[in-house]
């Protein structure tokens, strides 16, 4: 089956897809897929973010006391004004290592807690379903992402998730925080990603939809504890 076949069936028909992912699992042109639109995605938005920080850093009294006018003013200049370089290396390296380095750390944890289910499955199968489930949030999240944040001219304040219901809660809240990680395209994922797991550790739906859904919620306060030290950083 090849790529376009898997991507169409991935929408349409995932249980074929993953069952035959199962049997031969395949994930090099997903995963390339998915970080060229990574890449595109971040190129594109890196205005509205760079806008996004400055608004959260300008006129922060609090971030300025803590670290002096001096160290503030120089982190201003950096964000207002930053070199070629550390634009390529951010959109580039910096970006893509972590997104893998995330991505291989989510699919260990999916096959440790796998184990405790099932003696089937490897983790170049788990790799495979993870990459391809992936990619209605890396493709179709992504494309109505950006669509928002150019017609919005900003990053923080776009949102697919249920922090859509609440457009004026502000956006460095513990509430949105948390809102944010109930976002559509990840949900989708997930519950896409059960039917791969399914086929891999040969389990039931059900048991499936428990294992992915459960790494979502890990993956969710790890994301709410990460967003809220940054966000302590400037208050």
């Amino acid at each position: 089956m090849n790529f376009f076949k898997r991507l169409e069936g991935v929408f349409f028909n995932p249980r074929h897809v993953f069952d035959s992912l199962a049997a031969k699992p395949v994930w090099a042109d997903a995963l390339i897929v998915v970080l060229v639109a990574l890449i595109a995605f971040n190129l594109l938005v890196a205005p509205y973010l760079q806008k996004d920080q400055l608004q959260l850093m300008q006129g922060n009294a609090a971030l300025k006391e803590r670290i002096g006018d001096d160290a503030y003013a120089r982190m201003i200049e950096r964000t207002e004004h930053p070199s070629q370089g550390s634009r390529i290396i951010q959109t580039f390296v910096t970006t893509p290592l972590f997104y893998l380095a995330a991505l291989l750390l989510q699919c260990m944890i999916l096959l440790i807690l796998g184990r405790f289910l099932s003696s089937q499955g490897t983790y170049v199968q788990v790799l495979a379903a993870f990459l391809h489930a992936s990619l209605v949030d890396k493709l179709f999240g992504s494309g109505v992402r950006l669509a928002l944040a150019l017609t919005r001219k900003s990053v923080m304040q776009t949102s697919t998730s249920l922090a859509l219901l609440f457009p004026k809660m502000e956006v460095t809240s513990t509430p949105y925080i948390a809102l944010v990680q109930f976002d559509f395209f990840q949900l989708w994922l997930f519950g896409i990603l059960a039917f791969g797991l399914a086929a891999v550790f040969k389990i039931t739906l059900k048991k499936a939809l428990f294992l992915s859904y459960g790494l979502w919620f890990l993956k969710a306060l790890v994301n709410i504890s990460i967003a809220m030290i940054g966000m302590s950083f400037l208050q």
